[in-house]
């Protein structure tokens, strides 16, 4: 549990991102958590790399309601200290914190606060030895260094954490999951790390995660972008949301457009995407641009909108009503918006979850 958040077990998978404020500044670090939460992050990490942060970091923690990780590296004390003030999951390397008398203070008081811990390895801060051995990165080198320290944890008695073997590679952060999902029961934080840009990293995420996630591998992601934070959120979800594992905001289905479109389909999704982002609950929209795939796609949608002369307007499948070009935007979001009124649950849950399905 990473506050009221469950991580493995069969749990929702949970979609994580990480601050990039300078925690010191609290009211820009609590700001971005906040848009971060808004965008429907489950989990938000924060560096913690002095002792200044982590008074800082206290602060934080009161002002805000998603569940926090703090990222702590090398010093101990700073993992005690956000460890009493409110820390809801420790993200560490037992290999950097140093003697074992230190990681066993840190875990001492996860035990006694019931604080989970990351195991986070990365194939840019490997050991000097597994370097030396292996030369280079390899899947092999990131499990080694994770099973070092999960055979430290379990001699301390402790078996509530989670791990992370992140590599900027692809096929190494496949086949270091994969090895090591292979050969333990703990929940896995899926990531490629230092992915790139918001486009090249998306795609690099999206190949990576997805190949694990349809595979049953993983339990909470994130995908790291060199971009805004809140962008990683949503990627994290378009993953899931592609796979049919979770499904939280609108579902949309757009044509590429060509010379057959009967209107600008790529002015009106991306004015449909800015107008709904502010929408979590689940809801298939398909917007396609001419009579050839268009009522297929409108009548399998929920809401549907299929290019024509006239344009018509798919609700549940049926033909609805026609809608001239200068409406699509306004009149698509109306009926969005008044059929998840009508659709509202008694609970207000703003997602779906599916069952994870293993493609062989």
């Amino acid at each position: 549990m990473v506050g009221p958040v469950a991580v493995g077990g069969g749990a929702p998978i949970s979609v994580q991102s990480m601050t990039n404020t300078e925690t010191c500044d609290v009211a820009a670090t609590v700001a971005q958590i906040q848009a971060l939460d808004t965008a429907g992050a489950d989990i938000v990490r924060v560096s913690v790399p002095s002792l200044e942060a982590a008074a800082a970091f206290g602060r934080i923690r009161k002002q805000v309601h998603v569940p926090l990780v703090a990222d702590i590296h090398f010093d101990y004390k700073i993992a005690l200290a956000v460890a009493e003030l409110g820390a809801d999951c420790l993200r560490i390397n037992p290999g950097n914190i140093g003697r074992e008398d230190r990681v066993r203070s840190v875990v001492d008081a996860a035990r006694a606060r019931n604080i989970p811990l990351r195991i986070g390895v990365n194939a840019g801060s490997l050991e000097k030895d597994l370097q030396k051995k292996y030369g280079e990165p390899t899947p092999e080198a990131l499990v080694e260094s994770a099973m070092r320290h999960i055979d430290l944890l379990e001699r301390l008695d402790f078996q509530d954490f989670k791990v992370s073997v992140k590599a900027s590679d692809v096929f190494m952060t496949i086949a270091a999951y994969r090895q090591l999902a292979a050969r333990i029961e703990q929940p896995l934080h899926l990531g490629v790390t230092e992915a790139g840009s918001a486009r090249a990293g998306a795609v690099k995420s999206a190949i990576a995660l997805g190949t694990l996630l349809a595979e049953g591998i993983g339990d909470t992601i994130r995908i790291s972008l060199a971009a805004n934070p809140v962008e990683e959120v949503k990627v994290g979800f378009d993953i899931l949301k592609s796979l049919r594992i979770r499904s939280k905001g609108i579902n949309l289905v757009a044509c590429p457009s060509c010379s057959r479109q009967e209107f600008d389909v790529i002015a009106t999704v991306n004015a449909l995407e800015a107008r709904l982002e502010d929408i979590k609950e689940p809801l298939d929209v398909a917007v396609i641009g001419c009579v050839v795939n268009g009522p297929g796609e409108a009548r399998v949608a929920q809401v549907g909108l299929a290019g024509g002369s006239p344009n018509l307007l798919y609700i549940d499948g049926k033909p609805d009503h026609k809608v001239d070009n200068a409406q699509l935007v306004d009149e698509l979001e109306r009926v969005i918006r008044e059929q998840l009124k009508s659709r509202e649950s008694p609970t207000g849950a703003p997602d779906r979850t599916f069952p994870i399905k293993k493609i062989s």
